[in-house]
This record gives C-alpha cells, sequence and structure tokens, in this order.
C-alpha cells in the first residue's frame, strides 16, 4: 500500500469533483436543508403571534409594541378595520386604543380597553399576546411590576427544547448521509459504468488504496459539511472536542455505509434503489427528536443514534463528554465490525472486475 498512490486518487478525485452534480449538491446542502427546514418549515409551523392595534389617539404602546421582537404588529386603520382583521384570522388578537388612552392612565384612571381574540388563534397565541398587552399597558404607565414571574418548565423530567432546536438533527443526519454515503457510494459506481475503475487496476493501484483514498475524501467532506451546517444553526458550541470526536465516529461509519453500497451496487439505478431503501434505518433516529413523547429506547436501536444524540446532547444541550462517552465506545464498535464487510466487499469487486 502506497500513502503517495492514495494522495494521488485523492487530488485526482477533487479534480473532477466539481464536474459531479453529486459532489456539488453535497457541498451546497447545508445551506439548502437549513434553509428548507429552518426558515420556511419552522416559519410555517410556528408563526409569530400577530397582534393588531387601533390606535385612535397616538399611544406610546404602538412604538412599544414595534420593538417586541417576538410579536408581529399590524396596524389597523380604526376599529372596524380591526375587527375584520381578527375576524378573518388575519390577526390572532386586536386591541383597540381610546382617544387620549395614555393621559388617562397616568393621571390614574381606568380607561377602557377593548381586546379582541380570533377564534382560530392558538391557545399559546391568546396567552402570549394577553400577557404581552398587560406589558404595554404598564409601560405606558411606568410603574414597577407588582409581581416577578419565574418561568419553569415541565418536560417530565427532560429538558424540553423547542421545534427549532429538535429539527437540527434532522438537518445534520441529512448532511452527513449525502456527504458520507452517496457521495463515495456515487463515484464507485460512476467510475464503474466509465470503466476508469478497470483502468486503474491495470496500474500499480490497489484497490485497497481505491477504497481508502475515497474514504478519506468522504471523511473531509463530512467533517467540513457537518460543522458548516451546525454553525448555520448556531449550534456549534459547547465542547470541541467531544463535538470533533463525535463528528469523525460519525464520519467513518457514514463512509464505511457509502462504501459498501458502491462496491454493492452494480450500477447507477442499483445503487438508488438501495438508498431508497435502507437510508431509513440510518436516518431512522433523528424522528424521535421530533416526536419527544415517543419511546425514546427505539432510536437506541439505529447504529447512528450513538453519535448523532451525543452530537445534539454536547452542541445544543449543554453536555460535557464525559456525559457521553460511553456512546463514542459504541459507536466505534459499529465502525470496526463494518470494517471487515468493507474490505470482503472490495476484494469480491476487485475479482468481478478482473473477470471482466
Amino acid at each position: 500500500m502506497s500513502v503517495i498512490r492514495i494522495w494521488k486518487l485523492i487530488l485526482r478525485d477533487l479534480k473532477s469533483g466539481p464536474s459531479s452534480p453529486v459532489f456539488l449538491f453535497s457541498i451546497l446542502m447545508p445551506l439548502l436543508v437549513t434553509f428548507l427546514l429552518k426558515v420556511v418549515f419552522i416559519s410555517l409551523l410556528a408563526p409569530k403571534p400577530r397582534l393588531a392595534i387601533a390606535d385612535l389617539g397616538g399611544s406610546r404602546i404602538v412604538k412599544i409594541a414595534e420593538n417586541i421582537p417576538e410579536i408581529k404588529l399590524i396596524h389597523a386603520e380604526n376599529a372596524f378595520h380591526l375587527r375584520n382583521l381578527v375576524e378573518a384570522h388575519d390577526a390572532d388578537a386586536g386591541i383597540i386604543l381610546e382617544e387620549n388612552f395614555d393621559d388617562a392612565l397616568r393621571a390614574g384612571e381606568k380607561p377602557r380597553l377593548e381586546f379582541f381574540l380570533s377564534g382560530e388563534s392558538l391557545l399559546s397565541n391568546r396567552v402570549l399576546l394577553a400577557v404581552s398587552t398587560l406589558d404595554l399597558v404598564r409601560g405606558v404607565e411606568a410603574r414597577p411590576d407588582p409581581v416577578a414571574v419565574r418561568i419553569h418548565d415541565s418536560g417530565e423530567g427532560e429538558k424540553y427544547s423547542p421545534i427549532s432546536v429538535r429539527i437540527v438533527p434532522s438537518i445534520l443526519i441529512f448532511v452527513m448521509l449525502v456527504a458520507g454515503v452517496f457521495v463515495p457510494a456515487f463515484m464507485l459506481v460512476s467510475e464503474r459504468e466509465r470503466k476508469t475503475l478497470h483502468a486503474l487496476l491495470v496500474t500499480p493501484v490497489t484497490m485497497s488504496e481505491i477504497l481508502i483514498s475515497k474514504a478519506l475524501l468522504g471523511i473531509l467532506m463530512v467533517m467540513a459539511m457537518s460543522c458548516l451546517t451546525l454553525a448555520l444553526n448556531g449550534a456549534l458550541r459547547g465542547g470541541i472536542l467531544g463535538l470533533l470526536l463525535f463528528l469523525m465516529v460519525g464520519a467513518v461509519m457514514c463512509i464505511e455505509v457509502g462504501l459498501i453500497y458502491g462496491t454493492t451496487a452494480k450500477d447507477a439505478k442499483s445503487l438508488y434503489t438501495l438508498i431508497k431503501s435502507l437510508n431509513v434505518l440510518l436516518a431512522g433516529p433523528v424522528i424521535f427528536y421530533l416526536f419527544p413523547r415517543w419511546p425514546q429506547w427505539i432510536a437506541r436501536l439505529f447504529p447512528t443514534f450513538w453519535f448523532i444524540d451525543p452530537l445534539y446532547r454536547i452542541s445544543l444541550q449543554g453536555a460535557s463528554f464525559h456525559d457521553v462517552k460511553s456512546d463514542l465506545l459504541a459507536a466505534w464498535i459499529i465502525c470496526i465490525v463494518l470494517l471487515p464487510v468493507v474490505w470482503a466487499l472490495g476484494k469480491r469487486l476487485q475479482v468481478k472486475l478482473a473477470s471482466t
């Protein structure tokens, strides 16, 4: 086995990579998936509460409400327009501020505040808008809050995470599967169809060197794309050493699966069939982050759980490497078990190519 030949094979793949749509797709994947899932999906799934205000007297409440990022403010022209907005569910709630509303508050009076609710608004939005309205009124009064509020999460012993956080493992595993499984497998199948593998094996290059070069290039891609994905989703924090260790074992596991696909598939069509039928087993654990009330022990049956869960806990839940170190051992055991499978399939492919 020659290190120089492996390095030349890596450079060869890097040179031809930009001409491959699959290679380019894996590079653009973090940006594309993050935008689709976090910007489009999350914004549609959990839109901001919409508060309509009909200001009949230049109240300071409107200015204060404009500076609340958690609320989408809608300016109503008059009381009739506000009622129409709420009835049509173009606003979750609406308030009518009468003329001289602020002066009456400062004078200690109790001016009338009409608060309208849409029949289709979410209960969580109703509570948030009602509490926010009270805060807006107190902001005009310039009086201290009568009580101090402390919010406690009740998550049945687990730390609650919003959907925008729980969807990050789905984005990460998708990026890792494309860069680590699909790209190496596609490169092997593509070279097999173009007969370039036959040409390489006529030279001193061995099948082991070819597989190692594909694996090393894939590991670099997975590490780079995964770090970019975590950074785009605000999850590149916590213990950096722990993150890198689990990204490495995750990259190795994905690459091994990709090489198994690439040495098994006869052509691109059979490769796509393998990916569609078997990648469900690889991406399965992320479903349990989206539905935390499901029995979580089922996720442990999937091999990718043993690196994706520690990555989630370190980057997004503040766990230390000491908390997840046993998972690292389990992940490496799976990689070691897959290694002889890759070697045997590589030898079988070399025999097949030699006989054709």
